[in-house]
């Protein structure tokens, strides 16, 4: 089986600007590679990965693009282009091409504009269009309601859109809550161009309910309305570490969740929908 980490962040704070990155943040205020978790990857059997853009600035691109042209287990990247400009995105674009980057999709940290419509601007939806035309999905930070809510309206306006809903959009799990998370996951999944990722559970956990128990009513919520073949695994390292201590703390609780699975179900939700969705090169 081929396990595919589809959501893995590298960053470093020399050369690149991460205005989020703040020092209250500590242990993840440091350059982070991908040679600094790849062992740690391999110990679970984790064999490739897809490195996402952590800052909407084309210097994390270039670097995320750096890394992968460093590590053959990196199957390829999510870059950031200015989508509010699908003149400059197609220019983007032609060039990595050209290049032969490794650029399988496109993310923007909508979560951090000021604006929750951004992605439904006249503007953002033609940028929105480059990607339909060049089969690139989208991953999609609803990291709130109202951004979750948004990815219906998105699928509905784009449905050639592909669209991936990062860390499930953010389930409360921290206050065991579940409506209206519940139900706006429900709206997203009735898309079929909309997918979502097992990503990011831990930082939307709190200390004490990081366990599969914590974890397995909302894993099974999200396969009971995507369905394996619409879901993937992602890491979220390591920024995942503000809740871990290691990659293998974040891998078990997520991993323990999806053992009522079978066969083909686990292989979906460990590979095979990243690799379908992200188009990915073979990696050795």
């Amino acid at each position: 089986m081929r396990v595919i980490d589809a959501h893995q962040h590298v960053w470093d704070p020399a050369v690149v600007d991460y205005p989020w990155l703040t020092p209250g943040l500590g242990p993840l205020n440091r350059a982070f590679t991908h040679a600094d978790v790849q062992h740690e990857m391999a110990a679970v059997g984790v064999t490739a990965s897809i490195l996402v853009q952590a800052a909407d600035n084309l210097a994390d691109t270039a670097f995320m693009l750096l890394e992968a042209a460093r590590s053959p287990t990196v199957a390829g990247v999510v870059a950031w282009v200015p989508l509010d400009n699908a003149k400059r995105v197609i220019q983007l674009l032609d060039g990595w091409q050209v290049a032969g980057a490794s650029v399988v999709g496109v993310r923007h940290l909508i979560h951090r504009e000021p604006d929750p419509d951004w992605v439904l601007r006249p503007d953002v939806l033609s940028g929105f269009d480059v990607l339909i035309e060049r089969d690139l999905p989208f991953d999609f930070c609803a990291e709130s309601l109202d951004l979750l809510r948004n990815v219906g309206e998105l699928a509905e306006q784009r449905p050639d859109l592909s669209i991936v809903v990062d860390h499930l959009g953010k389930p409360p799990i921290a206050s065991c809550g579940w409506q209206p998370w519940a139900r706006l996951l429900n709206q997203a999944a009735a898309h079929a161009n909309v997918v979502a990722k097992l990503s990011g559970l831990n930082t939307a956990a709190r200390a004490g309910r990081r366990g599969a128990k914590d974890y397995q009513p909302y894993v099974d919520h999200a396969l009971e309305v995507f369905g394996s073949t619409r879901l993937m695994y992602g890491g979220d390292w390591p920024f995942a570490l503000l809740g871990a201590n290691s990659y293998q703390d974040i891998w078990n609780p997520l991993r323990q969740c999806l053992n009522r699975l079978s066969e083909s179900e686990l292989a979906a939700v460990l590979g095979d929908t990243a690799s379908r969705i992200y188009h990915l090169r073979p990696v050795s």
